[in-house]
């Protein structure tokens, strides 16, 4: 979801692979395409460049900062999480929609306001919610969670080595009351080579983020649904920018394209399995070492795309 997401939120988010999202949305066109994360909107201004009044654009984001980048677009504007795509998308759309947009993670202007409390480099408040639906903040986590729970969200969210020590190290420090504090209680827990070798916070920051947020449940219900919100030869898109995401949205879609799944050699189908899209990425696409060059966030973005089968 950085620096531009198009001409009317500088700053905010440039948008990763906007032209293969455009490219993979083409032949969905004319139709109504759901932006699910729609931050600063780049990927939904690209998408009107392109197409203009062809596509009907149904945007949707939980952070009331990231909708005021709507303003003066033509195009539908739902405040909610995409976790519940399929109630939010239902109250103005009647019927499947032609192609579902996910961009997850959180945005570079997310990153960049401090008082967001999501950066390891600035100073905040522990908060870290994406939007105001979070039903806890990451000052709470910190500072109320026990070593254990914290240990297993540092490892599972994190895929932090040394969770259990900077678990131990946190819950000796408190009480926590700034991202500041928090990254150099971290930082202090590490042995010296892991300081030396990128900043020792962020695994934990992002194990944190994503457990006050519930990120990845929110991934596995909004790809789930949105598969079932597109009609034939609707497409749905991912881009994720870590393995728990990308984890979630490759099996999903997997599960979903898999059709008969009697053993071979059977004259007939007995299990009356059928296959409900067709992946479209047999090998995710990355970036283009050009786009990484202008935008460093695309480094580590995998796109994911399906298309859903005639039933």
């Amino acid at each position: 979801m950085n620096q531009d997401q198009g001409n009317g939120a500088a700053g905010y988010h440039q948008p990763v692979l906007a032209n293969e999202v455009v490219e993979l949305m083409v032949p969905v066109v004319p139709g109504v395409v759901v932006d699910a994360t729609f931050g600063g909107g780049g990927h939904t201004r690209r998408m009107l460049d392109e197409f203009g009044e062809e596509v009907t654009v149904v945007a949707i984001d939980r952070d009331p900062e990231a909708l005021a980048n709507a303003s003066g677009l033509p195009i539908r504007v739902i405040a909610g999480n995409f976790s519940d795509i399929d109630t939010l998308v239902g109250s103005v759309v009647d019927g499947p929609v032609a192609g579902v947009l996910f961009d997850f993670g959180v945005s570079s202007h997310q990153l960049d306001e401090a008082d967001r409390g999501f950066s390891y480099h600035r100073d905040g408040p522990l908060d870290m919610r994406m939007g105001p639906d979070a039903a806890v903040t990451a000052a709470q986590v910190v500072n109320e969670w026990d070593a254990r729970d914290l240990t297993r969200i540092i490892r599972m969210y994190g895929e932090e080595p040394l969770a259990r020590r900077i678990a131990s190290a946190i819950v000796a420090a408190r009480p926590i009351e700034s991202t500041a504090a928090l990254s150099t209680v971290i930082a202090q827990a590490m042995p010296a080579a892991r300081r030396r070798a990128g900043h020792p916070a962020r695994r934990t920051f992002q194990a944190i983020r994503i457990a006050v947020n519930s990120e990845l449940e929110a991934v596995a219900d909004g790809v789930r649904k949105a598969v079932d919100l597109v009609g034939p030869g609707g497409r749905v898109v991912a881009i994720s920018y870590h393995s728990l995401e990308d984890r979630i949205v490759k099996q999903h879609f997997a599960e979903r394209a898999q059709g008969c799944t009697c053993p071979p050699g059977l004259p007939v189908c007995g299990c009356g399995n059928t296959a409900e899209v067709r992946v479209l990425t047999r090998k995710p696409i990355r970036a283009s070492e050009t786009e990484i060059e202008a935008n460093n966030r695309a480094r580590s973005a995998v796109l994911r795309a399906v298309e859903k089968v005639a039933s």
